[in-house]
């Protein structure tokens, strides 16, 4: 008999709320293709509303949990994220190489930044009370103490470009210090953020602290910017128009509203992207006095 031509099963890549991959609840599927050929790769959920509200429900069940474990702990976590990126680094170049359109060197110089990007937030999280933090003087007896502490539930919008990089220096540089977070993915290149879920999902790290959605930004901006169980807004994509419409929102509960967009895509390859002072754009300065004793 003549050999017959295998179809391909090409996959579906769902969402990642609260350490799960559920199918968003409205039933919609984007189609990713190829930046050069045009060839279908796959699809992958458009998130609604509603997925966004399960989302937040979700980093704020998780948030206390992970404010209350060890610094030596989260940086364990994030080095292990390191780690299950490092095994599927082959997964990571071919998705940017086929999404984003650049080259295989491109496509691996950004999966192995990405990689150390973790690796390098990862030393942050017992240092940063050290640095950040003092003990004030005084005019009585008593130790004044200020210490960062995470602000809570933290909105994410990833660049386009670097697509993998931008995700992984916003999301860690948040989570280092015990914030959960909500990222809305690059809309031209999501599949590296579905797939960067899936290592997570086996890098130890609790369900609900970091939580992905794929789809358009314009459909669930607003909703995000004004949602009020979300303490602060990390916009990275570099577009005035959707900073102008989360500003706007932020004020709705004052959140905290901070621009982590790069100039150009190759300053996230450098000391812009890897700048630990943005890590204080998601942290409370707590100060507490203590009387000395006798």
């Amino acid at each position: 008999m003549p050999a017959t031509k295998r179809l391909a099963v090409l996959k579906t890549y769902k969402l990642y709320i609260g350490g799960k991959f559920p199918r968003t609840e409205s039933g919609r599927t984007m189609i990713a293709t190829d930046a050069k050929t045009g060839e279908h790769l796959a699809h992958y959920c458009y998130a609604s509303r509603k997925d966004l509200r399960d989302a937040v429900r979700a980093a704020r069940s998780a948030q206390s949990g992970w404010a209350g474990t060890t610094a030596y702990l989260r940086g364990q976590i994030l080095y292990r994220m390191a780690e299950m990126l490092e095994s599927r680094r082959a997964c990571f170049i071919t998705e940017l190489r086929q999404g984003s359109g650049i080259s295989e060197a491109k496509a691996t110089e950004e999966v192995d930044a990405s990689i150390d990007r973790l690796v390098w937030f990862a030393g942050w999280t017992d240092k940063l009370s050290q640095i950040y933090g003092s003990v004030n003087p005084v005019a009585g007896s008593y130790f004044n103490f200020t210490t960062p502490e995470p602000t809570g539930v933290v909105g994410i919008f990833a660049p386009d470009s670097p697509a993998l990089l931008g995700l992984v220096s916003t999301m860690a540089s948040t989570i280092l210090t015990g914030n959960t977070c909500v990222i809305l993915a690059s809309e031209t290149s999501p599949l590296p953020a579905i797939s960067l879920a899936e290592a997570l999902a086996t890098s130890d790290l609790p369900g609900g602290v970091v939580n992905l959605l794929t789809g358009k930004r314009a459909e669930l901006t607003s909703w995000l910017a004004e949602h009020m169980d979300v303490n602060a807004i990390i916009d990275a994509s570099g577009d005035s128009k959707l900073a102008a419409i989360l500003q706007a929102g932020s004020a709705t509960n004052v959140k905290r509203f901070a621009s982590h967009a790069c100039a150009k895509a190759s300053d996230w390859f450098g000391e812009t992207g890897r700048d630990p002072y943005r890590i204080l754009d998601t942290v409370e300065f707590k100060t507490a006095w203590h009387p000395i004793g006798v």
